[in-house]
């Protein structure tokens, strides 16, 4: 038996006593011949590797939850609302919803589908925690164009695509064109490549959508934003239309409407009709700089699971009941 084989086989043994058995990782250590820091490592790994799910019943009474409220009020499938501390800051709000996000991930995506990813930091931070899964047939497609040039803590867009393949053991297809072009005409030849029609044909047939709201205010502010894509009278221009945030640098108003805002003539993105009509969108936000932005998309019905943390989610509700 070779070491990764080895590996495995100590990890499943410590996983059962742990979990099925209930043993102490004391008595598991004694019984395995190893020290308890290895049991613990043994452990981590376990999960690490998809070996372990970890799954929690809760059997509270949902009528006055906050998750029930934004799921009745907005006519969402789901809502994840993730505790965390106002006082942690919005970076760790962040890092807590993405790593709820990439568990959600895991329980939606099943073999033959296709999965369609928008890039950004919180997408990146989604892919960083994903954990394996052997699934079959499953493709990964880009869903909107251009790569992080200027934002080193942001992976480019193509090695975010090609982590939730990996992850999935499917197939990954990039969109290789500019965040936002020069002039609207060079999209509209360049969409009527055949390799091009490739990949917005995947993206209408994909199962499951997975993004975030874009946003040009607070501190952390969103990479299209930052990436020097956007000139000064593109951001007067914008706040002449009303735009308070994008999905998948697809610019949208208070209202969700992105029809008419010249911007969008030159963006990469999808049409967001397809948000409406696919089967799963799942929108990731963590924030009050999103919330504008979020308010919109959901008002624009883009939105059918959404997972938040608890500070962002306790403003969306008082905007609502106000």
């Amino acid at each position: 038996m070779d070491a990764k084989q080895q590996q495995l086989e100590s990890a499943l043994h410590a996983a059962q006593m742990y979990y099925y058995q209930n043993l102490p990782m004391k008595k598991i250590a004694a019984e395995l011949q190893v020290s308890h820091s290895t049991v613990s490592r043994l452990l981590s790994w376990a999960r690490n590797q998809g070996l372990i799910e970890i799954r929690i019943n809760d059997i509270r009474g949902r009528a006055n939850t906050l998750e029930e409220s934004l799921k009745l009020h907005f006519k969402l499938q789901q809502v994840q609302i993730v505790p965390v501390p106002e006082i942690a800051g919005e970076h760790a709000w962040q890092e807590r919803v993405a790593k709820v996000a990439a568990n959600t991930l895991n329980q939606v995506v099943e073999s033959g589908m296709i999965l369609g990813v928008a890039w950004g930091g919180t997408m990146n931070l989604v892919a960083a925690n994903l954990t394996p899964r052997s699934l079959v047939g499953v493709q990964v497609v880009q869903l909107n164009g251009g790569e992080i040039v200027s934002n080193p803590s942001v992976n480019h867009a193509g090695w975010l695509v090609s982590q939730f393949a990996n992850n999935y053991e499917g197939k990954a297809h990039l969109f290789p064109v500019p965040t936002f072009f020069d002039y609207p005409e060079t999209k509209e030849a360049l969409w009527r490549e055949r390799s091009i029609q490739q990949v917005l044909d995947l993206h209408r047939q994909a199962d499951v959508l997975l993004f975030t709201i874009g946003s040009s205010q607070g501190q952390m502010m969103s990479a299209t934003y930052m990436g020097n894509y956007l000139h000064e009278n593109d951001f007067t221009e914008m706040a002449q239309e009303g735009v308070v945030g994008d999905i998948a640098n697809i610019m949208i108003r208070q209202d969700g409407s992105y029809a008419g805002i010249p911007l969008n003539e030159r963006a990469c993105g999808p049409n967001l009709e397809l948000f409406r009509q696919v089967g799963r969108s799942i929108c990731v936000v963590s924030g009050y700089n999103k919330l504008a932005g979020l308010r919109a998309a959901l008002a624009g019905g883009y939105v059918t699971d959404l997972i938040l943390d608890e500070p962002t989610a306790h403003k969306l509700l008082a905007s609502i009941t106000a």
